[in-house]
């Protein structure tokens, strides 16, 4: 997988703490890679990177994005051959509650990691993870393009624009004479086993249904580009793998720009009460309105083209709308009321190697070399 590019090579991860952060920890780990995460202590209980026992596994440094000293000195003493920046205040909702601390974490945080890299003197590929939301929403049919205009109603979505054009400026400015090659990608909303947050529609349904309640469902007709989370993780995985390997790519991605679209296919384009309704295919309980007119803005309608990931990078999505939703209910079902630390790295191994088979089958770039 991934030509073998990450195995024994040492990889700075940060946000392993949190949900995405722990699939992509364990990935990495199953591929052979040496990883150093940089993260605050996980906010959900229980989460992910507990259960997959992620500390004992792999380098944990618990420290804060916003404090640039520690960005640095982490970054300069790992020596990384792979930079994957994903931490981030995640969450729309609560960017309105925090909208400071979420501009210090998502913009601030990633220009840390940006100006620690301009001292880095080897060679290193990093890919700064963003978000569709970076994009100024119309609220339209068609799928925003990398190319088109950045922007956000909400601190969240805002906060995320800023990061990709601080990217975009030190790419410009400081990267393209240098040893490290810098790349941003955008997915949408992720699915999968273990994602423990508040106000985010999947974990809000395994907490009903574990206690036996209908499942709240506050926004029933926003329509979102649902994809399980091994979709996008595999994208950063393949444009880090391109970066530091050219020869993996039939198209030389110097002469691009640096930005990537990561999400499903058109059918995945699914309102919530769809989604809601996947779920209770494979985990019986019901789900009751709770729409609030009053409620804060978050987007309607919101969908990503990805061919330009296609057509350079050789990827598309693996699991379609059902795929994505049966897996991830599973997860959640088998792990469900279960403390088994062996069991949760097991079955989260078994579905990559399940997803990585598939995409074999499928033949994409990434799963053929």
């Amino acid at each position: 997988m991934f030509g073998d590019t990450f195995r024994n090579k040492t990889v700075w991860l940060s946000g392993h703490t949190g949900f995405k952060g722990a699939w992509l920890a364990q990935w990495l780990l199953n591929l052979g890679a040496k990883v150093h995460g940089y993260a605050l202590a996980p906010n959900t209980q229980p989460s992910l990177f507990q259960q997959l026992a992620l500390e004992g596994r792999l380098s944990s440094e618990i420290a804060d994005i916003r404090d640039f000293a520690a960005v640095k000195k982490s970054i300069l003493a790992t020596q990384p051959d792979f930079v994957l920046h994903l931490a981030a205040q995640p969450l729309v909702r609560l960017s309105y509650e925090q909208p400071l601390e979420t501009y210090a974490t998502n913009v601030m945080g990633t220009a840390h990691v940006l100006e620690s890299l301009r001292s880095l003197k080897k060679p290193c590929s990093a890919v700064m993870v963003t978000t569709d939301k970076c994009y100024e929403n119309k609220e339209w049919v068609y799928g925003y393009r990398e190319e088109d205009p950045l922007g956000g109603h909400d601190p969240y979505s805002s906060s995320k624009a800023a990061a990709e054009i601080v990217t975009s400026a030190y790419n410009r400015s400081f990267f393209h004479d240098h040893p490290v090659k810098i790349s941003s990608a955008r997915a949408g909303n992720v699915i999968g086993g273990g994602d423990w947050a508040l106000d985010r529609i999947v974990p809000d349904c395994v907490r009903a249904l574990q206690k036996g309640d209908a499942i709240p469902v506050r926004n029933k007709t926003a329509t979102r580009p649902w994809q399980h989370v091994l979709e996008p993780l595999s994208g950063y995985l393949w444009l880090a793998a391109v970066l530091s390997n050219p020869k993996l790519s039939k198209y030389d991605l110097s002469k691009v720009a640096p930005a990537f679209n990561f999400g499903p296919s058109h059918e995945s384009n699914r309102t919530v009460a769809e989604l809601v309704t996947e779920v209770l295919k494979h985990w019986a309980g019901g789900w009751e309105d709770k729409s609030d007119p009053k409620a804060l803005h978050e987007a309607k309608l919101l969908q990503l083209a990805t061919d330009k990931a296609h057509s350079l990078l050789g990827w598309s999505p693996v699991w379609n709308f059902s795929e994505a939703i049966a897996h991830t209910a599973q997860w959640y079902y088998q792990m469900s009321g279960k403390n088994d630390l062996k069991a949760a790295q097991e079955l989260t191994s078994r579905q990559i190697e399940e997803y990585s088979q598939h995409a074999q089958q499928l033949a994409i770039s990434w799963a053929l070399h």
